[in-house]
């Protein structure tokens, strides 16, 4: 496996629906509780980018060996074990080093941070092993939006916040036997609200992919949410995710985030009305589907502009 083979088997550039919300978290903490841990940041981008390309490369393998349909885009050229012809041995060690490399950032991390990083951490490698493989994956059924979008989008966002916050948000202790858990309620709920962009551009990506992939679905005995409600509510669902994803400005302008920056954001209603429409008239993996990790791009690299101007605004005022 070279280089090239590797990028196109981990996909590298959908790895920015974890990169992105990664960077989101990381913004926020500095903006709302004015705090930053380098080692913590290299260690959780370590192991985050680590996994997501490993459970990827498991999504890859796992339609592989699984496919009713040989022939065609979704299988001959989307699928790089097939397209370059990778040794399978060679396949399953790459997912091994991809998932040691992730446990061992994890771990480390854990051991920078607590029991909360532990156990949301341990949940969300455990979504994201189970999305991909097993008997009914995630996938394969009508929750893949709900549980990426979520997983992808909230929680990576609250982690990599929370793991600058020194328990400003969440405090988890063990002591004598007893766990003690303290939520700051409004804290979280900003974080959820401020997280909406991310959750719903994710869940975007993967109902594009599968509204793509609807007849191919129903032929490898995928049962996605598309195939549940059909091709049109899928569609109307699609351009809904969008507009609602804009609520969160409301969130930024509670922040104290300058109203004029928040304003901007709309500015990128524009070119996403635009792909949207054209995503409606024509959906097809090979063309069509990227508008989705544009969309996604747009609306929250606009947001991660907005705060970093924000922070520097913050430091130097």
């Amino acid at each position: 496996m070279n280089v090239r083979s590797f990028l196109k088997f981990v996909e590298l550039p959908t790895k920015a629906a974890s990169m992105i919300p990664f960077l989101m978290g990381t913004l926020y903490a500095l903006y709302r509780f004015e705090d930053f841990y380098i080692l913590r940041f290299g260690l959780m981008f370590i192991s985050l980018l680590s996994f997501d390309m490993a459970t990827t490369a498991i999504n890859n393998y796992y339609d592989f060996k699984k496919a009713s349909k040989t022939h065609g885009y979704g299988y001959e050229t989307h699928n790089a074990i097939v397209h370059f012809k990778l040794k399978e041995r060679t396949v399953v060690a790459t997912i091994i080093i991809l998932l040691a490399l992730a446990a061992g950032g994890g771990i480390a991390l854990v051991s920078q941070t607590g029991l909360l990083v532990f156990l949301l951490g341990g949940l969300s490698f455990l979504i994201g092993i189970l999305y991909s493989f097993g008997p009914i994956p995630i996938s394969r059924m009508p929750l893949g939006e709900l549980f990426s979008g979520l997983f992808m989008g909230f929680v990576i966002i609250f982690i990599s916040a929370y793991i600058h916050t020194d328990n400003s948000v969440v405090s988890l202790l063990i002591q004598g036997g007893w766990v003690n858990l303290h939520i700051n309620l409004v804290e979280v709920i900003y974080l959820f609200w401020f997280s909406v962009p991310a959750i719903l551009g994710i869940s975007g990506i993967m109902l594009a992919n599968n509204i793509c992939d609807i007849e191919e679905d129903i032929e490898n005995r995928r049962y996605t949410l598309p195939v549940y409600i059909g091709r049109e509510r899928a569609l109307l669902l699609f351009k809904l995710l969008y507009y609602v994803s804009y609520l969160d400005l409301v969130v930024l302008l509670i922040l104290k985030v300058h109203p004029v920056l928040v304003l901007l954001i709309l500015l990128t209603l524009i070119p996403l009305r635009r792909n949207v429409a054209t995503f409606h008239a024509r959906q097809e993996k090979a063309s069509t589907f990227i508008l989705s990790v544009k969309n996604f791009i747009l609306m929250n690299a606009a947001r991660i502009m907005v705060l970093g101007v924000a922070v520097l605004l913050q430091n130097f005022a």
